[in-house]
């Protein structure tokens, strides 16, 4: 796979997240087989931790959807290597529960296949996002 067709694939997932996509639609960007982690305390954080297929995916977007409401979302780099892509980049997220907002920098280290990502891992300030939820 080139770097410009790992681009446009990683381009195209922000893209379609950044349009409110339905989380359905959303994980047919993924492969049935994703890799999907995101570390943190899965007793605090319900949406972060391994999700398993296409339906892990939806139900992570469907839960994130429920329960945060995005304020902003800045992808500031994406760095290629093949198949592989490292996105960077800021968000910020208000609890609805809570009203407090979560502020926090991210990287998605994702890998493409055949125009599908197979693997996507993002690391982020779990710590403050779990003190935010609560």
């Amino acid at each position: 796979m080139s770097d410009e067709d790992t681009r446009a694939s990683v381009r195209n997932l922000f893209t379609t997240i950044g349009r409110g996509t339905d989380p359905v639609d959303i994980a047919l960007l993924f492969s049935e087989d994703v890799d999907w982690f995101i570390a943190g305390d899965t007793a605090s954080v319900p949406w972060i931790g391994r999700k398993v297929g296409r339906q892990g995916v939806a139900e992570f977007y469907h839960q994130v959807r429920g329960l945060l409401i995005s304020e902003r979302v800045e992808i500031t780099d994406i760095l290629i290597n093949g198949s592989r892509a490292v996105a960077l980049g800021e968000l910020a997220s208000r609890v609805r529960s809570t009203g407090k907002l979560i502020e926090t920098e991210f990287a998605f280290d994702l890998m493409v296949r055949d125009g599908l990502i197979t693997r996507c891992h993002m690391l982020e300030d779990s710590f403050a996002v779990a003190l935010s939820v609560v």
